[in-house]
């Protein structure tokens, strides 16, 4: 947030216009930060003022090197630098858990299952661990470490590319491992997930895998905290199809719920009640 300007001896206070339009700025950047993408036009009719006046607000922004003038709007700098597995291990832990324990409990004795690499999805792994006779493949060293040790569960590393921040696997390798097997069950993580675009990742290489991993399964599970939901602070997009099955937690807002639900996206809230 942008700090009130310094103000001469004497002079006098700022008019209500200048502090709308500094307000009006902070919140394009504050949009810019959640959503990733400012544009002019919805800008405008948000703020019900003139396009020229959303280009001049972006001009002033970009001056002051708060936002990236982009094609028709502007993007935030660096708003969301992606954070490592460990500093997102602790966040939402108990909405982590919550979500973890009802996707357990989709889960049948024998079946074969997919799991994505980060902090919900290494959870729901721990869950796993009791039940018996499982086939788990994993892209994610959270997973692995989890089920490593884990009686009656038999474990495969889609090897490949290690990303360090988010301490899974993926590339060519990965996808290529991927295709010499099919699953009852894949469950998904998110940096975001939103109604209109979808699963957000930091890279496109993990919103690829995504994809291919979604195509190798007959039930897809996307695990997302409720403060994930309408969240876009990447520009890496998978679709989120109709028919999936979004889990999240209490937290969850009740709009985002229904418009998820209203595309055709299954949803359901753990711990709620």
């Amino acid at each position: 947030m942008s700090s009130p300007s310094s103000q001469p001896p004497g002079s006098p206070p700022p008019t209500s216009q200048a502090q709308g339009s500094r307000a009006r700025r902070d919140r394009i950047v504050d949009l810019a930060t959640t959503t990733g993408l400012a544009n002019v036009e919805e800008l405008s009719q948000l703020f019900e003022v003139t396009p020229s006046t959303i280009r001049r607000d972006l001009a002033r922004l970009t001056a002051e090197g708060r936002l990236a003038r982009t094609y028709g709007g502007a993007m935030a700098l660096s708003a969301h630098p992606e954070a490592s597995l460990r500093q997102r291990t602790g966040e939402a832990y108990d909405e982590k858990r919550a979500i973890a324990q009802w996707a357990a409990r989709a889960v049948e004795p024998g079946e074969t299952l997919l799991l994505d690499a980060g902090t919900t999805v290494g959870a729901l792994a721990h869950e796993l661990r009791a039940i018996k006779e499982l086939t788990i493949a994993t892209t994610g060293l959270t997973a692995l470490h989890a089920l490593a040790d884990a009686e009656g569960v038999h474990v495969e590393c889609l090897g490949g590319t290690l990303r360090p921040l988010s301490q899974g696997f993926v590339g060519p390798l990965t996808e290529a491992a991927l295709e010499r097997m099919s699953f009852d069950r894949v469950f998904l993580g998110a940096d975001g997930v939103t109604v209109d675009r979808g699963i957000c990742e930091a890279d496109l290489r993990q919103t690829r895998l995504k994809e291919l991993m979604a195509r190798r399964a007959d039930h897809v599970y996307v695990l997302a905290h409720g403060s994930k939901l309408g969240r876009a602070p990447f520009h890496a997009w998978a679709t989120l199809k109709e028919g999936w099955t979004l889990v999240t937690d209490a937290s969850a807002p009740a709009e985002q719920v229904r418009a998820f639900e209203a595309r055709g996206v299954r949803v359901e809230v753990a711990g709620r009640g």
